[in-house]
Formats: structure tokens, C-alpha cells, sequence
């Protein structure tokens, strides 16, 4: 069997590929640039890749080509239908990143509620040194407990997140396909009319691309929290920055961007600095742990698909 890692950096220096290289010794690069795809995967059985495309201009030019391992539980930069027509099995690795990312979603509105930034800046630039008074207490900050978080998406994450929020005292309002049993389902509209934080973690796909846009934002309360780390293109990016810039979104946490890295013309590109915009750079799934859990995952999917079993199956 042949296998072949095509984006070993987008999962960190610091990743053991050690399972995988017990089934069979593959073949590793760093970066795979789009034109390179085919020649390295020409003669392999397995492809191991993370943000790499695979189109099915590219697919149809890789006859051996037998199993795709994502790297992520997203697989929205593989063309399934053309793997589901060929025969080529898709595994990804769902509920590996759970922790991690709800870990930084916290993060991004526990710093957006006490404007945690500010705060430090005061103290880093000597202004309290220099104060007369044992306290700074502007820009006011107000506490979680009591708020409604909106929660969009609630599959492993979604729900990871719903248990934080309501650990802190928040209302929880959920928005998903399928309501459950047990949990405040409401529509998009409501969740956006009544939430004070909304955080998204839904998949990308017809149904939710730009499902966060202009008219959506336009229902929010003024100065909501909003976050994504679901990905860039579930919402609309230009309607995001202006909201920001008109004062609509109170504060903007991203790590997620429908171009990666992002460009110097993205429009996010002018608020980056702002005191109440928080960006990072697709970071949020991969803590060390979860990236260990990943690579773990994907040799478990390999061992299954070599003896026939199907684990993790997307096709």
C-alpha cells in the first residue's frame, strides 16, 4: 500500500505521523502546490491531506487512487460526488477537534466580555502606573451570566460550546437543521433577533454559504458578539466588516476565512487592528492534543478500509 502525505505543515512541526508510518512508510511533503498534485499522487493508493483541493479534473487523473483521508471533520475541499461515481472511499475524522474549538471559541467571548485587550493595553502602555486612581473600569464590561448564547450548528462542537455557555449561566438558543429534544431550537431569524453572542458551528455547503449575510445581520441586537470558526464562507465577509465598522457587531472573533491564508484584500484586511476584532489564523482545531487524536483517526481509517470495513466513511 502507498501512501502519501501531501500537507504535513498545515497540522503543525510538531506532529508524530508515527501511526500511519506503522501501516506503510509514506510518502511526506510539506506543501503540495495545486500543479504538483497529480505527479505525487500518481502512483499512490492512499492520499493523507488536510487544505489540499481535489476536483474532479484532478481526481480523474489518479486511476490508482483508492482512499482520501481528510485531516479535519470538513471535507468541503474534496469533490465527493466524482469519489461517490469512481469508487474512491472518503473518511474524515469527525468529534477529534471538540475540545479545541470550543476551547478558542470561549476564549474569543470570554476576551470580547471583559474587553480583555483594553484592559492589558492599559496597564502594557503605563496609563494605570500613571493614573491616580487604584482602578481603570472603562470600556465597561458586562457579565456573561444571563445573556443568550446563540449556538448555530450543533453537531460535536455546537454542543461542546451549549455546555460551556450554560456552565457560565447563559440562556442557550440553537439553531439546526433537525431540532432535538432538550435544547431551545429556533430559527436562524429568531437565534439572530435574540442573542447576545452567536457563535457558529456549522459545516460549509449550499444550505449554510452565506447564511450569515446583510439581511441576518440586520435582525442582531446592536453590539452582539459575534463568532466563526466554522468556515469563511458561511458567511458573507464584506457584510461582517461593515457591521463591524458601523458599531452593528460589537465585537467580531474569526478564525476562518473563505480565502486562506488571508489575502491583503480580504475585507477584513482593514479591521484587523481594531481594538474589538479578534482574527487568527485557522488555528482553533488544532491544539496538540486534537492533532494527535487526528493522526490516530486517520491510521485507524486506513487499517479499516484495508481489511474492507468502512470507519469514518463519507463514501
Amino acid at each position: 500500500m502507498k501512501i502519501t502525505v501531501l500537507d504535513k505543515a498545515t497540522l503543525g512541526e510538531d506532529i508524530d505521523l508515527s501511526p500511519i508510518a506503522m501501516i506503510a512508510s509514506p510518502d511526506v511533503y510539506d506543501i503540495t502546490p495545486p500543479a504538483e498534485v497529480v505527479s505525487r499522487l500518481s502512483d499512490s493508493d492512499v492520499c493523507v491531506m488536510n487544505k489540499v483541493k481535489l476536483t474532479a479534473d484532478i481526481l480523474s487523473k489518479l486511476d490508482r487512487l483508492s482512499l482520501i483521508c481528510v485531516a479535519a471533520t470538513g471535507y468541503d475541499n474534496v469533490d465527493t460526488e466524482y469519489c461517490k461515481a469512481h469508487g474512491i472511499a472518503l473518511c474524515n475524522v469527525p468529534g477529534y477537534s471538540s475540545e479545541s474549538v470550543s476551547q478558542l471559541t470561549l476564549a474569543m467571548v470570554l476576551s470580547a466580555s471583559v474587553n480583555l485587550r483594553a484592559y492589558r493595553e492599559s496597564v502594557a502602555s503605563g496609563r494605570y502606573t500613571e493614573g491616580n486612581v487604584q482602578n481603570i473600569l472603562t470600556p465597561v464590561y458586562h457579565e456573561l451570566c444571563g445573556k443568550t448564547w446563540g449556538i448555530v450548528g450543533y453537531g460535536g462542537i455546537g454542543r461542546r460550546v451549549s455546555d460551556v455557555a450554560r456552565a457560565l449561566g447563559c440562556k442557550i438558543k440553537i439553531c439546526k437543521r433537525t431540532p432535538v429534544e432538550g435544547v431551545d431550537c429556533v430559527s436562524l431569524e429568531e437565534l439572530a433577533r435574540t442573542s447576545d453572542i452567536i457563535s457558529l458551528h456549522v459545516p460549509l455547503n449550499a444550505s449554510t454559504e452565506k447564511m450569515i449575510n446583510g439581511d441576518i445581520i440586520a435582525l442582531m441586537k446592536d453590539g452582539v458578539i459575534l463568532v466563526n470558526v466554522a468556515r469563511g464562507k458561511v458567511t458573507d465577509e464584506q457584510a461582517l466588516a461593515d457591521a463591524v465598522l458601523s458599531g452593528k457587531i460589537g465585537f467580531l472573533g474569526c478564525d476562518v476565512y473563505s480565502t486562506e491564508p488571508m489575502p491583503a484584500d480580504h475585507p477584513f484586511y482593514p479591521i484587523k487592528d481594531m481594538q474589538n476584532v479578534c482574527l487568527t489564523p485557522h488555528m482553533a482545531w488544532g491544539a496538540y492534543e486534537a492533532r494527535n487524536r487526528c493522526i490516530e483517526e486517520i491510521a485507524k481509517n486506513i487499517e479499516s478500509f484495508a481489511i474492507g470495513e468502512k470507519r469514518n466513511r463519507i463514501v
